[in-house]
C-alpha cells in the first residue's frame, strides 16, 4: 500500500490521508500545511480529507486548519499557531489508531 503511495498510484481519498498520515510524523500540521501548500491545492487535501476523517480526527483537522489560515503569515500570531498546532499534533498522535484502522481497510481491497 505504502509502495503504491510512493508511486503515486494510491487511490484517492487514501492517497491523501497517507500524506497526512506522513506529513505529521515528520513534522506535524505545520510541515504539513506548508508542504501542501508549495505542492498541491491545500483547500482540495483539507476538503479530501473531511471526507475520510471521523470524529475527533476530523475536529482535530478543523481545529488545525482554522488556526493555520488565521495566524499564518502573522509575526505577532506565530506563538499562538504553534502552541495550537502542537496540541492539535498531539491529538493526532493519540488518535492515530484510527487512521492506521481506515488504511488497513483499504489495504484489504488491493489486489496485488
Amino acid at each position: 500500500m505504502w509502495d503504491l503511495w510512493a508511486e503515486e498510484k494510491a487511490s484517492s481519498p487514501y492517497t491523501e490521508l497517507m500524506t497526512y498520515e506522513s506529513e505529521i510524523n515528520n513534522g506535524g500540521h505545520m510541515q504539513f500545511f506548508d508542504n501542501i501548500s508549495n505542492t498541491s491545492d491545500l483547500p482540495q487535501v483539507i476538503s479530501v480529507l473531511y471526507t475520510i476523517l471521523n470524529g475527533v480526527l476530523k475536529q482535530n483537522l478543523v481545529t488545525a486548519y482554522n488556526a493555520y489560515l488565521e495566524c499564518e503569515g502573522k509575526d505577532n500570531q506565530e506563538d499562538k499557531l504553534n502552541e495550537i498546532l502542537d496540541d492539535c499534533d498531539n491529538v493526532f498522535y493519540e488518535n492515530e489508531s484510527e487512521i492506521e484502522q481506515i488504511l488497513k481497510g483499504y489495504a484489504a481491497t488491493i489486489d496485488l
